[in-house]
């Protein structure tokens, strides 16, 4: 334990800032107004559509000369920090239909591209597969496989799509996501609003077919025991898979998942844990679970699989757990050699730090900034029942560098990022790749 610790320590630690992103204020050029005659009166709001357009063009102008004059990297750099100044904007819009607009930009590209690669320490191997770097997007952000590309060249090691049910559903009825800024939380109850397997598998066939395309010339060495990145190229793709509201058959329900969607999935997602469809984190206790997971494994083992074998899967529990709920599911996953577990989903706990606020009232998951302590508790304690035997995917409330580290220091092997995404944008993975804490916590371990 203390060797993988250390290792988890020594890779979090180069997590600092290499780039520090400058740029001079634009210069304003005047002329004498002597002998102009007046301009005709503009409606103020013309005038503001009048100064947006002159600010962008400016912007562009600004962006164009300054790339001409530096490397790619800073550039690019540039390009993430210059991201904040879109965050505003997004903070006036109603949550759901920012996210919305997120998921259609990543989907158009419309977002920075990582050109700077990971450094190799950040590297690692988990499944037979090798991750650039172990900051993951979780479920829940890209629900129906819309932005795959554009997400992971953000930068991210892995991200992961869903929950996607078989059948189509709305979820429920809105307004469903509510922010709580001053808290870096979100709560919301959108109960696996989902456009099904069928839609979800097209647009990732789609997608797998392109990426494969395009990455083919940089595929893994023949002979290399470790795949580099995943089956359709470079970044990991997880499939998150959920059940519709309305079923009677939960595990026919992830098996349809499991038949439709494996083919592209680099690792496979059993979600039991969402508190907002109800029942579902019944599945969580011990008989259910086995006979869920023994099901699911089933029906990805009958399938049909080349020399890279069948695709890890894995289970995402809550963070609402007794101590012998969490036996319980340590002791099935052991036994059933789950591939790896999620630790953890949104809370229906309101802890004191989101409790006197009136939004803390609303129905539904807690995520964010006040999740952190419980679930890296419940992670710590899972990782001595599971004995370091099995990966766990540390995710709840990570918002920086330290965070990250933290998880791995209490046993996650990947971690996954979700609300601190929302509030802060692109520029935050980069921050939490590099993070300046780290290199204080290296220097610190080279004079021990």
């Amino acid at each position: 334990m203390k060797q993988r610790v250390g290792f988890a320590l020594i890779r979090e630690s180069l997590y600092r800032k290499l780039i520090k992103p400058s740029s001079a204020p634009p210069r304003h050029y005047c002329t004498s107004s002597a002998n102009v005659p007046p301009l005709p009166k503009v409606p103020h709001s013309s005038k503001k559509g009048r100064l947006l357009t002159g600010a962008t063009i400016g912007l562009l102008i600004a962006g164009g000369a300054y790339a001409s004059t530096v490397d790619e990297a800073t550039f690019c750099g540039w390009l993430f920090s210059a991201t904040k100044l879109v965050n505003p904007f997004f903070a006036f819009l109603d949550p759901e239909v920012a996210h919305k607009l997120a998921v259609s930009a990543a989907a158009r590209g419309w977002v920075p591209r990582e050109k700077r690669p990971d450094l190799p320490i950040l590297g690692l191997d988990v499944w037979g597969r090798r991750f650039s770097n172990p900051v993951g997007l979780a479920a829940g952000f890209d629900k129906n496989a819309e932005a795959v590309e554009g997400l992971l060249g953000l930068g991210f090691g892995f991200v992961e799509v869903g929950s996607v049910t078989p059948i189509p559903q709305d979820g429920n009825p809105k307004p469903r996501m509510f922010r709580l800024p001053n808290e870096g939380a979100l709560i919301n109850r959108c109960g696996f609003n989902s456009e099904g397997i069928v839609v979800v598998a097209k647009r990732l066939g789609a997608q797998h077919g392109k990426r494969k395309l395009e990455t083919s010339s940089t595929s893994s060495p023949a002979g290399d025991e470790v795949k580099h990145g995943g089956k359709a190229g470079p970044g990991i793709l997880g499939v998150n898979l959920g059940k519709n509201k309305t079923s009677e058959d939960a595990a026919a329900d992830y098996v349809q998942g499991v038949h439709t969607l494996s083919q592209y999935a680099d690792y496979l997602v059993i979600n039991i844990s969402s508190p907002n469809t109800p029942g579902l984190r019944q599945l969580q206790g011990r008989k259910q679970l086995k006979d869920l997971v023994k099901k699911v494994q089933a029906a990805r083992d009958e399938m049909q699989w080349g020399e890279e074998g069948p695709p890890p899967l894995l289970v995402k529990i809550a963070p609402d757990l007794s101590k012998q709920d969490l036996e319980d599911i340590a002791a099935v996953a052991l036994a059933l050699r789950v591939d790896g577990l999620i630790i953890s989903n949104t809370t229906i706990q309101r802890p004191d730090s989101v409790s006197q606020n009136p939004v803390a009232q609303e129905t539904g998951g807690l995520s964010g900034k006040p999740l952190f302590n419980m679930s890296t508790n419940i992670l710590k304690e899972m990782y001595l029942l599971t004995k370091g035997r099995i990966p766990l995917i540390g995710c709840g409330g990570i918002s920086s560098g330290e965070d990250a580290y933290r998880k791995i220091r209490a046993g996650a092997t990947l971690v996954q990022l979700y609300t601190a995404f929302g509030y802060g944008g692109p520029a935050l993975i980069p921050n939490i790749k590099i993070n300046e804490h780290s290199a204080h916590v290296l220097q610190h371990s080279l004079f021990l």
